[in-house]
């Protein structure tokens, strides 16, 4: 039997008691790669969301299968992060080892070389000094995946990660997310790019506030599942009462 990395119980989520996804009952794989699609409204970041905990269920549950919250690592989109905080390169991808070592556990000799590493892995070296708030969107997005780099997590969770950046950028963290993938890390990233999705990720979930296909991405993405699931967040009426529909 395939071992689960998030198991989703008739899980409903919203904002002030409505719901923004719901009726989700299955199953991430451990190891697997999975990407979460969907127009525009279709409740993929706040799917992420309830996974990582930082908003609760309406109803049903989210289990994280034996990872441990330290062991999850969570990229939101660009536009949640403020760059306009005195920060540099090096203390931002240095935030990863917090989760090990405690924010006031200090950096040894052993950590500075793990920050060098993760800095030259995404092409940074040299950039250690500079302000986050000089740095173009794709030198940011490398910045934050060296972070990510230095939590080690068994499971990561990426929102949007490649959305205006330029096309080097994409291909080297696209490298990253593959290689994580045979490392049996569990990777979950909301994305637009189909071609994207086609290309690199062998699993799709595809929402339109509840799920409309999940499985084999060439399967998940056909013209006919895409069609419905544009058709059902058109027609969602934001000042609908509350579902309170069951599996039956």
């Amino acid at each position: 039997m395939t071992k689960s990395a998030i198991r989703f119980d008739e899980v409903t989520l919203g904002y002030d008691r409505r719901p923004a996804i719901h009726h989700l009952d299955g199953a991430i794989a451990s190891g697997s790669l999975t990407a979460i699609v969907g127009p525009n409204g279709a409740g993929k970041s706040t799917l992420l969301k309830g996974i990582v905990g930082t908003l609760s269920p309406l109803s049903g549950q989210i289990h994280l299968d034996a990872t441990a919250p330290s062991r999850v690592a969570y990229l939101p989109q660009a536009a949640e992060l403020d760059r306009s905080f005195p920060l540099s390169v090096y203390d931002l991808v240095a935030m990863g080892l917090w989760s090990r070592a405690g924010s006031f556990g200090g950096i040894g000799r052993k950590d500075r070389g793990r920050i060098e590493e993760a800095l030259a892995a995404v092409g940074l070296t040299g950039f250690e000094r500079r302000p986050i708030s000089t740095l173009s969107g794709g030198q940011m997005q490398r910045a934050l995946f060296a972070r990510l780099l230095l939590q080690d997590a068994e499971l990561i969770l990426l929102d949007e990660p490649f959305t205006a950046i330029d096309a080097k950028t994409t291909a080297d963290l696209l490298d990253l997310v593959t290689r994580w993938h045979t490392e049996k890390r569990t990777v979950v990233a909301v994305l637009h790019d189909l071609d994207t999705v086609r290309r690199v990720f062998p699993e799709t979930l595809l929402i339109a506030r509840e799920p409309v296909a999940w499985g084999e991405t060439g399967a998940v993405l056909s013209a006919e599942n895409l069609l419905k699931a544009r058709r059902m967040v058109e027609a969602h009426d934001p000042h609908a009462a509350p579902c309170h529909r069951h599996a039956a």
